[in-house]
């Protein structure tokens, strides 16, 4: 039950913001084990007095057009499913709607599976 937070700039048209839910769906049902009908996602657009990145970190030449992906899942999957799921998130984003890999920064957030509450004040994973 992947939780993904999404933060980028204003300004994309919301056929871009749907090919990056798109991308991102599809990388975590491939390697995620995700299910159908699994999408709990958001977009929060940023002005630039907002939005603020290392734009060489690391080496890595980033620009305004990039996205934070930060995906909150449970503590299930292994180093290879998380490498596959990065990749495939960025070879996707690339293809639609266009972004260079430099400009996709993901964070995996993992957290046991007591933590969920999906509604109704229940914890469904206990």
């Amino acid at each position: 039950m992947p939780y993904v937070q999404i933060s980028m700039r204003a300004g994309t048209s919301d056929r871009y913001k749907q090919a990056i839910f798109d991308s991102i769906y599809r990388a975590m049902t491939e390697n995620f084990d995700v299910p159908e009908d699994d999408q709990f996602m958001t977009i929060t657009e940023h002005e630039a007095a907002t939005f603020r990145y290392g734009a060489r970190y690391l080496g890595i030449a980033r620009t305004d057009a990039l996205v934070f992906i930060r995906i909150t899942a449970n503590n299930t999957r292994s180093l290879a499913q998380k490498q596959a799921l990065f990749a495939q998130i960025a070879a996707l984003l690339a293809d639609d709607p266009g972004l260079r890999p430099e400009d996709v920064f993901i964070s995996l957030v993992e957290v046991g599976k007591e933590n969920w509450s999906l509604g109704n004040g229940i914890a469904q994973y206990t």
